[in-house]
């Protein structure tokens, strides 16, 4: 599930960095629209992004499967990973190489990841977004841990 979260406080699990909302629809009230990288992978220069916790996703199709999922299945993103659903999904695209060429988008300048954004239902949270108290998106979620030898 995607949230938001503030990404100065250290007591959220934070699994990736730079999912700043880059953009709030606020042309009018009923929009509430919150844009944003849900999670970077691999900056455009190649560099495997790691969280805090030193975990990180360097595969794209694996990126793509936990996002088709999400969509699939739930579609709603929650506050401070709560588990109470306060904003739709409205847009979700997963940015692979393959993809970025086949949008004939120049190389090495978007990152793999996942871009999407929120329709916000809740009032006080769409009021916190918009005074800048929630900044970023945070994707919860659950895995299998595997040790990585450098």
């Amino acid at each position: 599930m995607a949230d938001l979260f503030n990404p100065e406080d250290d007591g959220v699990v934070l699994l990736n960095r730079g999912g700043t909302i880059a953009k709030l629809d606020s042309h009018s009230e009923e929009e509430r629209l919150a844009f944003g990288w849900f999670y970077k992978a691999i900056d455009p220069d190649g560099t495997v992004r790691i969280d805090k916790q030193g975990d990180f996703v360097d595969d794209a199709w694996e990126l793509e499967q936990a996002a088709y999922d999400f969509v699939l299945h739930s579609r709603s993103g929650d506050e401070m990973h709560l588990q109470v659903p306060v904003a739709d999904l409205v847009e979700s695209v997963v940015f692979t190489p393959e993809k970025v060429a086949k949008m004939g988008l120049p190389e090495g300048v978007i990152p793999t990841g996942w871009w999407g954004g929120f329709k916000v239902r809740d009032d006080r949270v769409w009021d916190t977004i918009q005074s800048g108290g929630y900044g970023a998106f945070s994707v919860g979620g659950s895995g299998i841990r595997e040790r990585v030898e450098d």
